[in-house]
């Protein structure tokens, strides 16, 4: 499941990340988001979402969203 389809308020951990964009991995890890960390999603929004990694919220979009693999 990815985190379009993940629920306000729960927390999720990270299965892996699929995409092909190097950068993209890069940046999502330097947020802290990878293989085995939690994540909740906060808000949803039209566009993206807000979620909570580590101590830190940010705003994603929807196509980020969907690469963000959770169990």
């Amino acid at each position: 499941m990815n985190l379009l389809n993940a629920t306000e308020g729960k927390e999720y951990i990270v299965e892996r990340i699929e995409t092909d964009d190097e950068e993209l991995d890069a940046f999502l890890f330097s947020l802290g988001c990878y293989s085995g960390e939690p994540i909740t999603v906060v808000a949803k929004r039209r566009g993206g979402m807000t979620v909570s990694i580590k101590d830190g919220r940010y705003n994603i979009d929807n196509q980020l969203g969907e690469a963000i693999i959770v169990k």
